[in-house]
């Protein structure tokens, strides 16, 4: 009877784990349809930022970087735009590509999501380690590989910003970029409009610990595998990730 007993608790307990891995399925499943998410290993696959090609001319749009990547045999698997730029697409802040400062990091203060205190830089080091810090903690060693400083940050060692609200009316299609636990890179668009409180609680829930905002309502994602391509715009840096497929 003991026996017996003891089996039927096991059968329980795991009908209980298997409930709950099929509910959490769900529900990731469902939060899912809310972004566009791809994550990536920058030790497998190529991560680069484009602002210019080698005659100097700006990429400005994802369809730009796409094409002139097909006449060097390179698949773009994955694009999206990269940062806050001024007028004349430069970037707006720190821009650092194949370990040349472009532009320089910017300490201002003035008006706008950039300029929400703390933002923060997305780096790629030489050895291909991605990381993201607040700006005044970014060390510009001659190790890194790329970087890119927009704002704010949206998650800091793991908290979301202070100044976010839960249920803001301040809603718009955002993207960013977040450091997973596994140290791959992820990168999300929001499919409909959400509040900042809302885009950082899914990086959260993702497990990221360190999150960047990279800009807003003119927001683009080119990822073909998830059947999601937009290929204009008119951006400054540009973030794409090539495969050899």
């Amino acid at each position: 009877m003991k026996n017996k007993r003891n089996i039927q608790i096991l059968v329980f307990v795991m009908l209980c784990l298997t409930y709950g891995v099929f509910v959490s399925a769900k529900k990731i499943e469902k939060k899912d349809s809310d972004f566009v998410t791809y994550m990536v290993d920058p030790k497998k696959k190529d991560i680069r930022f484009y602002w210019k090609d080698d005659k100097h001319e700006l990429f400005r749009s994802l369809q730009q970087v796409n094409v002139w990547l097909e006449k060097r045999n390179k698949k773009l698997e994955f694009a999206m735009n990269g940062g806050m730029y001024k007028a004349d697409n430069s970037p707006l802040g720190l821009y650092i590509e194949n370990q040349k400062i472009l532009s320089p990091i910017n300490r201002k203060t003035g008006k706008g999501n950039f300029y929400i205190a703390p933002n923060g830089i997305f780096y790629i080091t030489t050895d291909n380690v991605p990381n993201i810090c607040m700006t005044k903690n970014f060390d510009s060693r001659n190790t890194i590989k790329y970087a890119t400083q927009s704002g704010p940050m949206l998650l800091i060692d793991g908290q979301i910003h202070s100044a976010f609200k839960k249920g803001s009316a301040n809603v718009n299609i955002r993207n960013g970029v977040g450091i997973l636990p596994n140290h791959q890179v992820v990168f999300v668009m929001s499919k409909k409009e959400v509040n900042f409180f809302t885009f950082a609680h899914y990086f959260k829930s993702l497990g990221c610990s360190q999150a960047l905002y990279l800009d807003g309502f003119i927001s683009r994602t080119y990822l073909p595998k998830e059947k999601w391509v937009q290929t204009d715009g008119n951006f400054g840096v540009i973030i794409g990730v090539t495969s050899n497929e």
